[in-house]
Order: structure tokens, then sequence, then C-alpha cells
């Protein structure tokens, strides 16, 4: 239940993220963003409602959109993460020339204002008159009227206001200056005139003391065209990436040749050819035909031992057994053999009656059990354990073609017995165990085990979950060593969830064995 919980928060949180990135961030408060909002929300609660349908059986229509959404969703946080750095020094690069701008254009009109304190004389088109500290020889002498007052006042037009001629506002304004905080007319006009000093042009500050940049649409805004163009590339590179994964997991799985030296294996066991497959994953996403091409393409490698190294199904027999019929057509020269892997677990009925379905198909489920496979007068032990996801309860050893075998009498218990699977046999022969996920190997080393055949981790999948998958296996894919046994990790032939795969694609191995 703890787990449940967590993933739910994990997928909340990713989706507010998401959120935040491509809608808040590239929209303006109205009906766009409601929308999108919306739309958002109701694709978050499709993840889990997704994740628990189809694990319950009454989900699988919603397999389709629901997993296509979880594979988007992860590439667009991916790509968004990504981005944060050049996002980051976007608009730090953005805040810091809107500074200078700001500041350019605070020093122009200051300049502005300059210039228009020492035009304004000029600008009013009339004499100012001189009331103190004239030229003597200019200036009337004190108490003498000036001949135009005598002619006004011989005619009998001077008035009292005639001593202090006035012509208009500018007068007015010429003889008594307006302060500096208040000269805001002079201060337009001249900064109309004057503009930027060369170019004539004046750049109106915008909100914020910003000014606009006339080859921009002021509608976007710098802020939003950098939160669009990070959420354009980020969506194009998530639909691109998922739609390149899809392509691959829905492919032919690739032919992996793999050359195994085994220090202790008799010379007359050398060129034993294995072909191993794991993680076919029937389920409501895969049809008749993706087990039909994997059966095909095992036939075509003419192996020795088939080994299917576990989570075959994701469903009961019930759902899914006309899936699996194919598998009854497998060829090889010593028989097919099964082990469980976690997800034979996770159906509702457990994985008995898939060993007992695979029984009647040929397939001989290995039990914590081995087997003898005799090649060229010599013998090699092949032996299976369940997955570690097995607790509790009993079952029994299927039945099938292909080798001896022993330990595998009466019940068997649902999780790995490494001894009842290897105890007792002959230390002088090499041994090949069948374990579906590679931490079993620890164990396999410390009963002597040469090669451990294992699957689980898809090779990661989908970039970059491969990075990931060390903290829980000792090895992602491929040949590797745990404690003196070495493990070959095959990625599967099918996929889980999203139908997709990017970076690890779907794998059959030809797996040769040298003295």
């Amino acid at each position: 239940m703890g787990f449940v919980v967590l993933v739910f928060g994990v997928v909340a949180l990713v989706h507010y993220y998401l959120w935040r990135r491509l809608v808040k961030a590239t929209t303006t408060p109205g009906r766009t963003r409601r929308v999108l909002t919306r739309v958002l929300l109701g694709l978050g609660v499709l993840v889990p409602v997704t994740l628990v349908g189809s694990r319950a059986g009454w989900g699988h229509f919603l397999a389709w959109p629901g997993f296509f959404w979880i594979a988007v969703m992860f590439y667009l946080l991916v790509f968004l993460a990504v981005l944060e750095i050049p996002r980051a020094l976007a608009l730090f690069a953005l805040e810091r020339r809107s500074r200078r701008r700001s500041e350019a254009a605070l020093a122009r009109r200051m300049a502005d204002r300059r210039r228009a304190r020492a035009a304004e004389p000029a600008l009013t088109g009339e004499p100012v008159p001189v009331r103190t500290g004239a030229h003597p020889e200019t200036a009337p002498a004190a108490g003498s009227p000036d001949p135009e007052s005598r002619a006004r006042s011989v005619s009998g037009l001077e008035s009292p206001a005639a001593e202090h001629p006035v012509s208009g506002p500018e007068s007015l304004a010429a003889e008594h200056p307006v302060p500096e905080q208040e000269e805001t007319a002079g201060e337009s006009a001249a900064s109309r005139e004057a503009g930027d000093g060369s170019s004539g042009r004046t750049e109106s500050p915008a909100r914020g003391g910003e000014p606009a940049r006339g080859g921009e649409p002021e509608a976007i805004g710098r802020r939003l065209f950098i939160a669009r163009t990070a959420a354009a590339v980020a969506g194009v590179g998530a639909l691109a990436t998922v739609g390149y994964g899809v392509r691959t997991a829905l492919g032919d799985p690739v032919i992996e040749s793999v050359k195994v030296t085994l220090p202790r294996l008799d010379p007359r066991l050398s060129g034993l050819r294995f072909a191993v497959v794991s993680d076919i994953h029937l389920g409501p996403l895969t049809g008749t035909g993706h087990s039909e091409r994997i059966v095909r393409m095992i036939n075509s490698l003419q192996a020795d031992v088939v080994a299917v190294v576990g989570d075959l199904v994701d469903g009961t027999v019930a759902e899914l057994g006309r899936l699996a019929r194919p598998l009854a057509n497998l060829e090889s020269r010593y028989g097919s053999y099964f082990v469980t892997g976690n997800h034979e677990y996770y159906t509702a009925n457990g994985p008995d009656e898939w060993v007992e379905e695979l029984g009647g198909l040929g397939i001989r489920t290995l039990r914590n059990e081995r087997v003898e496979i005799a090649h060229g007068g010599a013998v090699l032990d092949l032996a299976g354990v369940d997955d570690v996801t097995g607790t509790g309860g009993t079952g029994t050893g299927g039945t099938g073609t292909g080798g001896t075998g022993t330990g595998g009498t009466g019940t068997a218990p649902q999780g790995p017995d490494f001894e009842r699977a290897l105890g007792g046999r002959d230390r002088s022969r090499s041994v090949v165990l069948l374990a579906h996920q590679p931490v079993q190997a620890v164990q396999a080393a410390e009963h002597g085990v040469d090669l451990q055949l294992s699957g689980h981790t898809h090779g990661g999948q989908m970039v970059p979950f491969n990075l990931v998958v060390p903290v829980q296996q000792p090895v992602v894919a491929g040949l590797g060593e745990v404690g003196g046994t070495q493990v070959y990790v095959t990625r599967g032939a099918g996929f889980w969830g999203p139908p997709v795969r990017v970076g690890a694609p779907p794998e059959i191995t030809l797996l040769e064995l040298r003295a």
C-alpha cells in the first residue's frame, strides 16, 4: 500500500510540474488556461486508473491511451528538466538586458529634461520682459515711462494692467519659471523633438520599466516567448521519442549472438546453443502475432535448448491463453524450459495455472529443480528457480519434453529454493541456472553456478531508466559477473506498461557455450 501511495504521489507531482511549465508559463489567465488545466488534470487521473485497471483486468480498454500518455509524460518530464538550464540562462540574459535598457532609457529622459529646460525660452516665441539687472543703456530711467507708455497715456488707453505687459501663457511661464518636477510639458515637447539624440525616435517604456522592442509581438512578451519555445521543444522532442520507441517496441526483436566461455565446461559440450528469451509480456497490448513472431524467430536459430526466463504473461489463462498457444510450436533439440517471473505472481490466479498451461504446450517449468542435458557424450546440469516475488504456498512442477529431472517431484514452493534446485548434484559438472532476476546471482554464486540466464530489467526499456536499474540489479543487460558466476541478462522480447522501447530494443539471444 505504501508503494502505491508513493507512485501516485510521484505522478501527482510530475503533473503539477508539467502544468507549471506547459500551461501556467505559456498562457495568460483566461479560457485557454482553464481548458488546458482540465485536460492535464484528466490525463493525470488516467495514469492511476490505467495502472490499477490493467492489473485488475477491468481496465484493459484503457491500456493504449493510458500507457501511451505515461510514456509521453515521462519524456516531457525528461526534456523539460534538461531545458531548465538553458531556460534559466535565457531568463537571466533577458533580465540583464532589460535592466540595461531601463538604465539607458532613464539616462535619455534625464538628458531630454535638461535639454527641455535649456530650450524653453526659445520655445515661447515672445520677448521676455527684463525686470531687474537690465543694461543701463537699454533700461529706461527710473520713474520715467517709456515712449510707448506715454503714448498710451496720452490716448487714454493706459490701464493698470499695462504696467506689466503680458503676451500670453508663454510670457507667464517665462516670468514665473515652473520648478523642475513640474516641467512635464516642456520635457515632453523636447523629448518628441530630440528623441534619442540620433535617430529622432523615442522608445516608450513598457510595463516594469522595460523598453518595448518594436520587432517582437507585444502580446506575447519575452518571458512568454521563452516559456512557449521551451514547451514546444519539449513537446516535439517527447512525441518524436515516443513515436520512435513505439516503432521499436512493436518491431522485430534483435538477434544477439553471444559466446560464453565456462572454465569447467566439458569440451564435449562446447558449441551447445541456447535460445534465450524473456519478458514476452503477453497482455492487452499484444496479439497472437507477437507470440507467433517470437516462435518463428527462435525456430530459425535451430538452438539445442530454448530457455524462457520469466514474465511471459500479464493476465490469466482465461484472458491470454489463446495468445500463448503458438508457443506449442517451439522447436529445439533438447526441449523448452520456463521459470516464473514476478509478473506470473501478479496475475489474479497466480503462476500455477500457467505452469499447467505451458506443460500442455510442451514447455517444462523448472520450479526449484534441475534436469540433465546429455550432449556429445557429456552432461550439463540445467537448473531453474522461482522468482523472488513468490511467497508462501505450493505449486506443482510442470511436465514437458527433454532431459531427465531431479528435485521436481511432489510440490514445489512458490519462491526460490537454491538448495532444492542445486543441492546434491555432481560438482564436477557445469551448471546453467535459469533465474528471472539478475540479483538472484548472489545466491547462485554461493552454490557454485557457472552461468545464470536472466531477464527482468528490459535493459531499462526507456532511457534513462537504464541508469536507475543498477540500484536494484547487478547487471542491466548483456554479460556480467557476480561473485564468480557469469550472468547473461537479455533485454526481453516484449514490453511492460508503455509500448515503448528507447535505447533498449527487444532481444532474442542465441547463446553458445564454449569450453
